[in-house]
């Protein structure tokens, strides 16, 4: 049976899997013990992967391409592992840009974190403390989206006209 995934790969890591029926089965926060780089990004790859396998379908944040600071190139680094490893596993997986995720969930592809809770809650009944997990949730549900007969909005259909073919 196809599980849902979404991963929103941060050095605190949103895992969260939905059920075919859209049930919540997993929900969680990814972060390593590990300090030192590229150790880290390895254990933490290695904790989102040992949850999913090739029958699931991912969806993963893509890199935010406009943003600066140091917490950009960490990553990029946990993200790329996390797609080599899928690749390697033969892991069927879509990329979804970030603008693509808010307008998903919100109608609005630009707005903040913050302003992701409401909708997000209106719309599924979903909530978090964490973005991170709020994030991967919107993910799992558009892998969903994608692969399932599941009744879209107009902004949902235009949010998924970005994510990777």
């Amino acid at each position: 049976m196809t599980r849902y995934v979404g991963i929103d790969p941060s050095t605190k890591t949103g895992f969260v899997v939905l059920g075919k029926d859209g049930q919540v089965e997993q929900q969680k926060e990814i972060s390593s013990k590990k300090k030192q780089d590229p150790e880290r990004f390895i254990d933490l790859a290695k904790q989102v992967l040992d949850s999913v396998s090739p029958a699931d379908f991912v969806c993963i944040e893509g890199f935010s391409y406009g943003s600066k600071g140091a917490g950009v190139s960490t990553q990029y680094g946990i993200g790329w592992i996390l797609r080599a490893e899928m690749h390697r596993r033969r892991i069927m997986y879509k990329e979804v840009p970030p603008s693509s995720l808010k307008k998903f969930a919100t109608g609005k592809g630009n707005c903040k974190k913050d302003a992701m809770v409401l909708p997000i809650f209106k719309k599924w009944g979903f909530e978090s403390d964490s973005d991170n997990i709020r994030d991967a949730y919107v993910l799992a549900e558009i892998a969903r989206s994608l692969q399932g007969d599941v009744e879209l909005t107009a902004y949902q259909t235009d949010a998924l006209k970005k994510v990777a073919k």
